[in-house]
This record gives structure tokens, C-alpha cells and sequence, in this order.
């Protein structure tokens, strides 16, 4: 049970940061310090070993990428956008499930992106570098659970369901394009694990409801045949009279 019960989405934004908000916004934002320092002392090596190159990770077994990928970023603007979208929509999450479950969340979208580029192209020597998976993950939980809510897109004030389903549609429709030097895929990628995350708690008791009736419907089925056949029995061995 979290301990966060109240919701502080008020003025601009959620209000403070919660713990694993805080903390992962620290860990990108020190691994990016080391990024800048790493490429004035030697260029892309670091990015190079540390972001997702499906052929490493599917031909020479580097599956650390499928996680250490999330820390890394290209720019200011990529990190600046991917961090408050992080405070945005990771927040009252947090406080609504608790530190240990949103973090679970957060790496389930941000691998399962990664692992859904890798899946698609295992030889792709193209590295992909940011937290969009996870983020997107955590806009498609926050428009489940907070759907009604109002946003500002830029300067125009949006409700959340609105937003979520628009960023799934050009995130469809960029995966199938190419979306020049966006990964668009490690997008769609963690926004539908987030799906089957969300969703799944309601799929599973229903598909295992429906195979309860169903089972229950044979065994009756069975039952039935069984009495059926034993009264036919019965009434073959009952002696007859006549008349």
C-alpha cells in the first residue's frame, strides 16, 4: 500500500517529487553529465556500449543494453522533454501504487520497448538511446487511470484520453514510416506493454471465468450422457409385463 494518499496535481503539475521520480531523474541526469564528459575524452564509446544495439544483444548476448539504454539520452531537449514527462505522469502514479510497483513499471515499459525493437529487427545495428519507452508506458497507465484529467499541451488545455490516444496514433503511424531519427518503435513498443500491463488484470480472470463455464458445461454435458444411459439401462433390465 502506498503511502501517498492525497493527489497533488494542482497549479502546474503534480507537485513535488516522489522517490523513484527523484531518483531516476538524478540517475539520467548524472549518466548524461558522463555522456557529455565521455565524449569530449573519446567520442561514442560510451553510447556505444551502453545504448541498445539489437545485434548486440541478439549475436553477442550484450542484454544489459536492453536496460542500460533507458539512462542515456542525445541532447538537452531529449532529456529535458523525457524527464518532465517523467515528473508529469510518473508522480501521482507513484503515489497511487507505491515506490516498488511504479519502478517495476517503469523497467517492465522501458526493457519491453527495448525487447520489442530487438524482436522486430534482431540484426539492426542502429543504437537507440532515451527513457520515451518507459515514459510512454507511464502516459498510457496515467490516461487509464486518470482519463478525465486536463492537461496543456503547449498552450492548449487537453484531457488526458485525448492525448493518449493522439500519441498512439502518430506513434503507429511513425513506427510504420520510419519516423526519420526517432526510434518510433521502442515507443509503440513500451506503450503496449503498458496495454497488456493495465489490461491483463481484467483479461486473465476473464479468460479463466470463461473457461470455468466451459468446463463446467462439459462436465454437465458428461453427466447427463452418463445418467442418460444408466436410466436406459435400467429400463431395459426392468422386467415387462403383458397383457
Amino acid at each position: 500500500m502506498s503511502r501517498y494518499t492525497r493527489s497533488a496535481f494542482g497549479g502546474f503539475g503534480p507537485g513535488g517529487w516522489s522517490p523513484a521520480v527523484k531518483s531516476l531523474i538524478i540517475i539520467c541526469s548524472s549518466v548524461f553529465l558522463l555522456q557529455i564528459f565521455d565524449g569530449i575524452a573519446s567520442g561514442p564509446s560510451f553510447i556505444d556500449k551502453f545504448g541498445l544495439e539489437p545485434y548486440q544483444v541478439t549475436h553477442q548476448f550484450y542484454i544489459w543494453q536492453l536496460v542500460t539504454y533507458i539512462f542515456l539520452h542525445g541532447g538537452i531537449l531529449h532529456i529535458l522533454f523525457n524527464m518532465l514527462g517523467l515528473w508529469m505522469f510518473g508522480t501521482d502514479l507513484e503515489r497511487l501504487w507505491g515506490t516498488r510497483e511504479f519502478t517495476k513499471f517503469f523497467f517492465i515499459c522501458g526493457i519491453g520497448g527495448g525487447l520489442f525493437k530487438t524482436l522486430l529487427s534482431p540484426s539492426n545495428t542502429q543504437v537507440t538511446i532515451g527513457a520515451s519507452g518507459a515514459i510512454l508506458g507511464l502516459l498510457v497507465a496515467y490516461g487509464f487511470l486518470f482519463p478525465e484529467r486536463t492537461i496543456i499541451l503547449y498552450i492548449f488545455p487537453i484531457k488526458v484520453k485525448w492525448f493518449v490516444i493522439g500519441t498512439a496514433v502518430i506513434t503507429v503511424l511513425s513506427s510504420v514510416s520510419g519516423g526519420g531519427g526517432t526510434d518510433y518503435r521502442v515507443h509503440l513498443g513500451g506503450m503496449l506493454i503498458a496495454v497488456v500491463y493495465m489490461k491483463g488484470s481484467h483479461l486473465i480472470p476473464n479468460l479463466k471465468g470463461s473457461y470455468d463455464r466451459w468446463q463446467r458445461g462439459r462436465l454437465r454435458r458428461k453427466f447427463e450422457v452418463y445418467y442418460n444411459d444408466r436410466h436406459r439401462e435400467d429400463d431395459e433390465k426392468r422386467p415387462r409385463w403383458k397383457n
